[in-house]
């Protein structure tokens, strides 16, 4: 009936959370992608086996470098001036979290990104025939992804 409480549990949403980047602190993003990881594969087989077939075990932990997407606002420059202050080997590197959000703006799960550091920034694609908002992107890179459920 309208109004009773539900009993089967709802797959989370995934449109409302947060990133925060390090010293940066919390950034409104519209877009993020690029949470995961992943194991390189490591084949084997000796010259003498009798299969032939090869042996598989895991190797390096490696994660994909992440991708944020917000809309550019007038007075609001903080990608490219996160992205400048990279110089040779000299950037800070930044603790990011992004959270998965609950309808109280609780954090249900959290991505951790360790030594993340900014390699690529966009401004907007124009197109004089379309009604869009103007987005920009930053790809981060980072050293390791960690997956925390609260």
């Amino acid at each position: 009936m309208a109004g009773e409480a539900q009993e089967a549990p709802w797959p989370v949403p995934k449109f409302h959370f947060k990133a925060t980047i390090g010293s940066k602190g919390e950034i409104a993003f519209q877009e993020i992608s690029g949470l995961d990881t992943e194991y390189d594969v490591i084949e084997y087989r000796a010259g003498n086996s009798i299969d032939f077939s090869t042996v598989k075990m895991p190797g390096l932990r490696k994660g994909s470098d992440v991708t944020l997407k917000k809309g550019m606002f007038k007075s609001d420059s903080a990608l490219f001036t996160y992205f400048s202050e990279v110089k040779m080997n000299t950037i800070a590197r930044e603790t990011v979290t992004i959270q998965l959000l609950d309808e109280e703006h609780s954090p249900m799960f959290t991505w951790t990104l360790k030594n993340a550091f900014p390699m690529k920034v966009s401004g907007t694609d124009m197109n004089a025939q379309n009604s869009e908002v103007a987005v920009e992107e930053i790809v981060l890179a980072h050293e390791g992804l960690t997956f925390e459920a609260a």
